[in-house]
């Protein structure tokens, strides 16, 4: 494997982790419409900056269900689901969820493109599964979990989106230029949470540390880290790129307890055992027995 991609999916995996930290710091000042409206914003202003990198969008006929499926998974449902699942549970936790992704995306390649699924991965998801369940009833409601259990399994959902939009994206882009469809993406999440932004009271004062926040929101996570995860699932087998999302617990929880003081107690850290546990099993490789031929379909 060529190192750009690697270092392309490292970087976006971090870039992804900051943003938990950073929606809990700008969930207390304003609305979750209101978030998500502004960092949507900043990502479609600079995609106009950029304009004449964009390329030009030749519209294949039929493509416009495709199109709408991708545009409502991510950033429609997916912040939706996301942004909420962080006013209930901690960075850490929402953190340590995301590393569903890989094996949602291999249910979701099996439902979609008629991918095989083992019965190694259907027992890893389960493993995982209760991981989850157990991470969120192991912990009391504290300032960083009002409630652990409704928030991580809101995350859960967000991730069942972000599967089937990494799937749909990478049919896509063999129609379409990498860039033109993510910057599709944030005018149509502009379009999405404008009504939310506006239909309720914007606060009176805006500190700039809270406005740099949206800025890195939507400059540095919507669009460099989707720019950077895009252009790698167009080099590298979608579930391949999808493996990488188990960087995020990792960077997550470092960051949650340097940056906002998160701990777990020991039940939540054998809970996020079990989680990894589960996506080990997973994505180890099916042994086939010696002297087995290796056929592929036409």
């Amino acid at each position: 494997m060529r190192p750009l991609p690697i270092f392309a999916l490292t970087l976006a995996m971090l870039l992804w982790s900051s943003s938990f930290i950073a929606l809990k710091h700008v969930l207390e000042v304003w609305s979750f419409g209101q978030v998500l409206f502004m960092r949507m914003l900043v990502a479609a202003c600079c995609w106009l900056l950029c304009y004449r990198w964009l390329g030009d969008f030749h519209y294949q006929k039929g493509d416009w269900r495709w199109l709408a499926l991708m545009g409502a998974l991510e950033p429609c449902l997916y912040f939706l689901l996301e942004v909420n699942a962080l006013r209930y549970t901690s960075a850490g936790q929402a953190g340590m969820v995301c590393a569903l992704l890989p094996l949602m995306v291999a249910l979701v390649a099996f439902v979609l493109l008629k991918e095989r699924v083992s019965r190694r991965q259907l027992l890893g998801f389960g493993i995982a599964i209760f991981g989850i369940a157990l991470l969120g009833l192991g912990g009391e409601a504290d300032e960083f979990a009002a409630n652990a259990l409704l928030g991580n399994s809101l995350e859960m959902g967000a991730m069942l989106c972000a599967a089937t939009y990494s799937v749909v994206f990478k049919k896509l882009s063999s129609r379409y230029g990498v860039m033109t469809l993510t910057a599709l993406q944030a005018f149509v999440g502009t379009l999405f949470f404008a009504p939310f932004a506006f239909s309720s009271p914007w606060p009176a004062d805006w500190a700039w540390q809270d406005m740099a926040v949206i800025l890195f929101l939507g400059a540095f996570v919507t669009l460099g880290a989707y720019l950077l995860y895009n252009w790698s699932v167009t080099q590298v087998k979608v579930t391949l790129a999808a493996a990488y999302v188990n960087l995020i617990p990792v960077f997550t929880l470092l960051l949650a307890y340097m940056l906002l003081g998160e701990t777990l107690n020991a039940l939540q850290w054998v809970a996020c055992a079990a989680v990894l546990a589960g996506i080990g099993v997973g994505q180890l490789p099916v042994r086939r027995p010696q002297g087995a031929v290796v056929t592929t379909d036409p």
